[in-house]
């Protein structure tokens, strides 16, 4: 007998709680946080590929403490740990040593994948967007102070979507957008745009946003020291005796926080947007759309960007005025088709109507406003001769001052 007494649902629960949410005192220069932990914590050495492929993340069902699922999970955990080997890790486990789920993805070939719990939130997913986030755009979205994230991911005994809110996605959805948005168009708020707006849609799609920020947080770790446990960088044997030049044998990279606070977390948010524009595509897809607005892209509200849409739409620049300009003692300099009538200069413009609607102009100008009035002058029996007419000078003005 002892005196060691088992633990209530009560206690059980703080005790979990602890382990996933942070102390709500947390600082700014603690929080949010991001860490790697050293393969060199189980392997001495590590192989790794030269030329890498994109990882993919495989959601894998694990519940939180049966016997099975615990040695599944510490398998996901060895798994992960060599990232650096990349889409030749099947190459180092024996059929043994990989459980059923993670066995049925090795055996597709050589796949670069990271293996995270399957959850109802898909917080494993996107853990390093959610970990980005200052903390007052998480608690105004309502969501919880998770505490430090790690990648990849490594065995975490519990149920952490007992902490997140039921609708966890769809509030990570509207926190990374309303982040990440001054970087995609600057000087437009977000609701100044429909929520169909694809630029809009763009900023909430957080499966957009995972690659970069993974290929961010790679770069970062390939950047830090080994632990020196000599082990000289060669190229291994396979087992039919020839090199695998694809890799080398090398000491496993230190493991470090990726960042630790709002400063460091918003510089590789930057870093993040930078790295979804390497090769243009982030500009190319900003460009086609700003090319190709349509009004329901926008709210009621307004915008710097609906104003540039309005003025090109309407063609601003364009409602043209035709003025007639005085002639006075000084010398004016015309064109070599200027006319003058009476004491009236009609510059290029005029040359490009014919005498009849020269002289429509001249009429209006000279006070002879009601389009009757003009019609008389001119012999016409009705109006309607000039109301063409006055319809075609202002569709030849408008084409003229606006190629002009």
């Amino acid at each position: 007998m002892t005196d060691d007494q088992k633990l209530s649902e009560a206690e059980i629960e703080v005790v979990q709680r602890d382990r996933f949410l942070a102390d709500p005192a947390v600082p700014a220069d603690q929080y949010p946080r991001l860490w790697n932990i050293s393969a060199g914590m189980v392997y001495e050495r590590v192989v790794r590929a030269l030329e890498p492929s994109p990882p993919e993340y495989v959601t894998i069902p694990v519940l939180p403490w049966a016997r099975r699922d615990i040695e599944l999970s510490l398998a996901i955990t060895d798994w992960n740990l060599l990232w650096e080997a990349a889409q030749f890790r099947r190459r180092i486990f024996s059929e043994e040593q990989l459980p059923h789920p993670l066995r049925d993805i090795a055996d597709r070939g050589d796949v670069n994948v990271v293996f995270v719990p399957r959850t109802a939130s898909r917080y494993y997913e996107y853990a390093p967007l959610f970990h980005l986030l200052p903390r007052s755009v998480i608690e105004y979205h309502g969501l919880p102070l998770v505490r430090c994230g790690q990648w990849p991911y490594f065995a975490q005994f519990g149920d952490i979507d007992r902490y997140l809110p039921a609708d966890f996605e769809a509030r990570l959805n509207r926190a990374w957008a309303h982040t990440v948005w001054r970087h995609l168009i600057s000087g437009s708020p977000m609701r100044a745009f429909s929520e169909s707006d694809p630029i809009r849609l763009l900023a909430h799609n957080l499966d957009f946003w995972l690659p970069p920020v993974t290929a961010v947080v790679q770069d970062f770790l390939r950047g830090m020291p080994v632990v020196n446990n000599e082990v000289k960088e060669t190229h291994p044997h396979l087992t039919d005796g020839t090199v695998f030049d694809s890799v080398v044998n090398a000491n496993p990279r230190m493991g470090t926080d990726l960042w630790r606070g709002e400063d460091e977390a918003a510089e590789f948010l930057q870093a993040t947007v930078d790295a979804a524009d390497a090769d243009g595509r982030l500009r190319g897809i900003l460009d086609a759309v700003r090319s190709n607005r349509v009004e329901d892209d926008f709210s009621g509200y307004w915008s710097h960007a609906r104003e540039d849409f309005e003025r090109k739409l309407y063609r601003k620049r364009s409602k043209i005025k035709v003025r007639f300009v005085e002639l006075t003692d000084t010398i004016p300099v015309q064109g070599p088709e200027t006319e003058v009538e009476a004491n009236l200069v009609f510059a290029d413009f005029l040359a490009l109507l014919d005498r009849k609607e020269q002289q429509v102009v001249v009429l209006l100008q000279n006070g002879v406003t009601k389009v009757g009035d003009v019609a008389s002058i001119l012999g016409y029996k009705n109006h309607s001769p000039v109301s063409k007419r006055l319809a075609r000078i202002r569709r030849k003005a408008a084409e003229y001052f606006e190629h002009s």
